[in-house]
């Protein structure tokens, strides 16, 4: 017997007995309902997910098989049932399975994106482009007013930075030294995004809460996971072009710059990720600004000395041990791995710059080979012991 029919004879008898009534047993079908609807099995979430991509992927490539031959009306009324499309049938899908409806509506907003870009080709608007990405952003975050879905919200994340950093790089595209602080600041989402979950105790006392409210803490913690996904990943890339960049800080204050737009560029690259960090963990921004100090520090060096390249090097060492310790501190094994992870990259390619060079073909390879071995050896070793410290266990 299903656990549903379980459930419904069991109400049905607490009703008629005069435990519960009729609205109390309603609640109850709907709680239920929608536990169960919110916990899938992950080969159905994959179903989801990779067939709501290529019905995305399809009907783009319909659009461009057939664009040439439509006339600009067509093509208009094209892009409209495009994005209309896409929500309309997640709309139709929600009551019954709440996850495709949430799929096809984030698939919608992000074919908004295509259809604002499409729209100025097909009328010619010469306009400032980067106001494209702010309408984008804009329907993203009028989609989660409206949704409150996780989904959307975290599209919304991506997508304001986005602009932002459109907006700057085209704003300061014609002053020398503007292009560190966009990186400067992706480095600092990424930081931000990353730190989107506190200490496990907590989360695990939220997901014990999800029982209880579901249409909030569940989307919340949804949603921070996502942010934690976007910024593990953004980290190491951001950081390692942070690190190779030829810009100098000392550099970048020019009097074709001026003092404003360098201020502009400090408040974008640094209080801007701080305010989102202080919304996301309140006054726990302790080892954000850390990392803020760090970012803006290594903006002085260059790499026209062996001592300023060999001080690169130590500064991504110690922020990827910096990165183990917050790690620890806050009971979290992505910035565990990660930290370890950085470390490495920076053995690997100081390894290959500085002292690959400098000895036999053979001699070297040998002692890469003895590098990769012991010393990822040990390095996993004492990944797993510092994981092993996190509530949870190895992973």
């Amino acid at each position: 017997m299903a656990v549903s029919e379980q459930l419904e004879r069991q109400l049905q008898r607490w009703v008629e007995a005069g435990l519960l009534d009729a609205e109390a047993a309603g609640r109850i079908r709907a709680s239920e309902a929608s536990h169960e609807s919110s916990h899938m099995r992950w080969p159905v979430v994959f179903a989801i997910a990779f067939g709501s991509i290529m019905v995305g992927a399809g009907v783009l490539l319909f659009v461009a098989a057939h664009w040439e031959h439509l006339s600009p009306t067509e093509r208009f009324l094209l892009v409209v049932a495009m994005i209309a499309g896409f929500h309309l049938a997640a709309g139709a899908f929600m009551p019954r399975l709440r996850s495709l409806g949430l799929a096809l509506h984030a698939v919608g907003t992000v074919a908004l994106g295509g259809g604002i870009f499409l729209a100025a080709q097909i009328f010619n608007l010469q306009e400032h482009w980067p106001g494209g990405v702010l309408l984008w952003a804009i329907g993203a975050l009028l989609s989660w007013l409206v949704l409150r879905d996780w989904l959307q919200a975290t599209l919304a994340a991506l997508l304001v930075p986005a602009w932002i950093a459109c907006e700057w790089s085209v704003r300061a595209e014609h002053f020398g030294g503007s292009d560190i602080f966009l990186t400067q600041f992706m480095a600092m989402i990424a930081v931000t995004y990353l730190s989107a979950r506190r200490d496990r105790d907590k989360d695990d006392k939220d997901d014990n809460d999800e029982k209880e409210d579901k249409d909030s803490n569940n989307e919340v913690s949804y949603f921070r996971r996502a942010l934690v996904w976007v910024g593990g990943l953004q980290l190491i890339p951001t950081f390692a072009v942070l690190m190779a960049g030829e810009i100098e800080w000392r550099g970048r204050f020019s009097a074709s710059m001026g003092f404003s737009r360098y201020a502009a560029g400090l408040l974008l690259a640094f209080a801007l990720p701080l305010l989102a960090a202080w919304f996301l963990r309140g006054k726990a921004i302790v080892w954000n600004v850390a990392f803020a100090l760090w970012i803006f520090l290594v903006g002085f060096l260059g790499n026209s000395s062996t001592l300023e390249v060999m001080t690169k090097y130590l500064a991504c060492a110690l922020a990827a041990m910096a990165l183990v310790l917050w790690g620890l501190q806050e009971q979290r094994r992505e910035r565990i791995n990660l930290g370890v992870a950085g470390f490495a990259i920076t053995i690997i390619v100081f390894y290959f710059s500085s002292v690959m060079g400098k000895v036999g073909r053979s001699a070297s390879l040998v002692g890469f080979g003895l590098l990769f071995l012991i010393g990822g050896w040990q390095l996993e070793r004492l990944r797993r012991k510092l994981v092993a410290r996190t509530s949870g266990g190895v992973r």
